[in-house]
């Protein structure tokens, strides 16, 4: 292998899934399923294809308080409707990215889309929490709702497809998403055959989770479907080829080396900032919404 690859440190299976409110069904590849470096993501749930039968009264999850990290969630089957208490919301379809920056403090909630709930159908989500610095943990809430159409994309050589750049860049495509530390998210839709190359620094901590399909990495190691790949820290190239069509979300990002310290909702730097995040949300300093 030439010095310079990104080798892959371990291809997971999904872990067993369990149950965020009544609406989403997940595998938490990390930090609960596996102990995985890959700072400044926090955490990755990932709700793999399922069919919900139709119901009225809407499946999700209730109000419930964040501060000092952003949530992001992906959507490639069904849809979703969001709620918080800085007045914004919005509805993501497939294609679509739900970039909440809690930071502060905030609630929200998260339902299955009305239309979406009385027709039932495939459901697919990817969420992840991304860490902010300690100097952006108290900055004020903010909402980015990117809609596929305005995704930038770079479609590869040979009908090999298209790479969809979420946040960070590829090939001189910087995504819409704005950050608060250098990262990069992308989906990489490959027709079979197609190929694709990425080039992070060696000290990003870097993942790819197939949504569908399987692939070929640096023609040596082979992930499928529900599967998350792990890098090393080592070498910067990573080439792909899919062995089908196929749907590989790529991260990688700087690593935040600061202390962390997580309770529930709350990811903070120490003890401290997260008592005084219980005393601000009993206090009603996050804000009102509605059930």
């Amino acid at each position: 292998m030439e010095a310079n690859v990104k080798r892959v440190a371990s291809v997971l299976i999904a872990p067993a899934p369990h149950m965020v409110g009544d609406g989403f069904r997940v595998h938490n590849f990390f930090p609960s399923g596996y102990k995985l470096k890959m700072s400044p993501f926090f955490l990755l749930d990932y709700n793999s294809k399922i069919n919900f039968s139709a119901r009225k009264k809407p499946r999700g999850v209730g109000v419930h308080p964040h501060r000092g990290f952003e949530t992001i969630t992906i959507a490639y089957h069904g849809a979703v409707a969001h709620h918080d208490s800085a007045g914004n919301s919005g509805i993501i379809h497939p294609g679509d990215v739900q970039w909440m920056t809690a930071a502060s403090g905030i609630l929200h909630k998260e339902y299955h889309e009305e239309a979406f709930s009385v027709k039932g159908g495939d459901f697919q989500m990817v969420q992840l929490w991304i860490n902010l610095p300690a100097r952006h943990k108290m900055s004020p809430p903010k909402y980015q709702d990117i809609k596929q159409a305005n995704i930038q994309k770079h479609y590869l050589q040979n009908n090999g497809g298209v790479i969809e750049v979420i946040a960070g860049e590829y090939q001189d495509l910087k995504g819409f998403a704005s950050t608060f530390s250098p990262l990069h998210l992308f989906n990489a839709r490959l027709n079979k055959g197609g190929k694709a190359v990425f080039t992070f620094p060696s000290n990003f901590n870097t993942g790819f989770v197939i949504i569908e399909g399987g692939i070929r990495i640096n023609d040596e190691e082979v992930a499928g479907v529900d599967q998350f790949v792990h890098f090393s820290n080592e070498g910067s190239e990573i080439k792909i080829e899919a062995l089908e069509n196929s749907i590989i979300l790529v991260l990688s990002g700087e690593p935040i080396n600061e202390p962390i310290a997580q309770y529930g909702p709350f990811l903070m730097n120490n003890s401290e900032e997260i008592q005084q995040a219980i005393s601000d949300y009993n206090q009603g300093k996050f804000g009102y919404l509605e059930e």
